[in-house]
């Protein structure tokens, strides 16, 4: 399901449900908003990945947020694809559960190893 209007949902899966990444794009004056739910892992790291090329012409000078709250699980090129978007845009990675808590520190702390 793709929505054309400021906000924009994504909803991939498996027929089980358990395998699966809903992005959602929400673009305001201030900024885009980035909600990851799910596992970005796999195929998923490849859709949020292709999502992003779509979404980072938007950007401009706005502030890029990514909530991580509900991100269940990221595989090593899931993590690249977010340590990617994260050294071009510095974005607020927004973490609410110590999984995603680590997730960010993760993605944070090997962009400033690389400096």
């Amino acid at each position: 399901m793709v929505w054309h209007t400021s906000c924009k949902r994504i909803w991939r899966g498996s027929r089980t449900g358990q395998d699966t990444l809903k992005i959602t794009i929400q673009n305001d004056d201030k900024g885009i908003g980035m909600t990851l739910e799910g596992r970005v892992a796999g195929p998923w790291a490849a859709e949020l990945s292709r999502v992003w090329v779509d979404t980072a012409p938007r950007l401009g000078n706005k502030v890029l947020s990514i909530d991580l709250r509900n991100v269940t699980y990221a595989d090593a090129p899931g993590k690249q694809v977010l340590r990617d978007i994260y050294a071009q845009t510095h974005a607020r990675l927004v973490a609410g559960s110590p999984w995603a808590q680590y997730l960010a520190e993760e993605i944070t702390q090997s962009q400033a190893q690389a400096h």
